[in-house]
């Protein structure tokens, strides 16, 4: 029996706008660090689906997981937040 997953969403900020159909998301997280217990900010750069070219520079946006795109696109626009 294949055993579905539930597909990862994140929230970010739209930096790039510069594509046609395609995003650039900055994704803040943070992560404690395991000997010293100091908490980090880890910042990464998704590239997004935007089928309808809706969100822009600035957007807080919600992402969702999916099949991969392109060669680097695995994740589509949700909403804009």
């Amino acid at each position: 029996m294949i055993e579905r997953r539930k597909r990862k969403y994140r929230v970010g900020v739209v930096v790039g706008d510069k594509c046609d159909k395609t995003r650039i998301v900055s994704v803040e997280r943070t992560h404690r660090h395991p000997l010293y217990g100091r908490i980090s900010r880890i910042k990464s750069k998704v590239v997004v689906h935007d089928e309808k070219n809706i969100s822009h520079v600035g957007n807080m946006v919600k992402i969702l997981e999916s099949r991969p795109l392109s060669k680097t696109k695995r994740w589509i626009l949700i909403k804009i937040l």
